[in-house]
């Protein structure tokens, strides 16, 4: 595959975290709810955006060749969500009934760091390459 088409996905997932920061609260406030009953001690830990920025993370890895997938680059995704969580932030301030918030960016951090290290697990980071 060429360099340039694996940046389609991390694309395409920007473009639906893009969608949805600009849905007011109200709309949002239904989507992951189930989160909250497995988890009922982190009621106030917001599982969208850990989710959104886990997935954007992934994409963002896939982007690279399986050889430059080092620790340097997993450190470097995590930065690059970082960096994308904070144009979300301030994308949500125009949006009615939402507000930057530094928690998110905590829970985008903690996403993209979690799925950094998910793949590497050596079993998974085997399988993860071979996409």
């Amino acid at each position: 595959m060429k360099p340039s088409y694996r940046w389609i996905p991390a694309i395409l997932w920007m473009a639906l975290i893009f969608y949805a920061s600009s849905r007011t609260g109200d709309e949002l406030n239904t989507l992951l709810p189930f989160f909250h009953r497995f988890f009922p001690k982190m009621e106030s830990f917001d599982w969208g955006h850990f989710i959104a920025y886990f997935g954007l993370a992934l994409t963002y890895l896939f982007a690279f060749p399986p050889a430059r997938r080092t620790t340097g680059v997993k450190a470097a995704v995590v930065v690059m969500c970082l960096l994308y969580g904070i144009t979300d932030e301030y994308h949500q301030s125009f949006v009615g009934n939402r507000t930057p918030d530094p928690a998110d960016l905590r829970n985008d951090t903690i996403g993209a760091a979690l799925a950094m290290l998910f793949v590497s697990i050596p079993a998974v980071g085997k399988r993860w390459n071979k996409l």
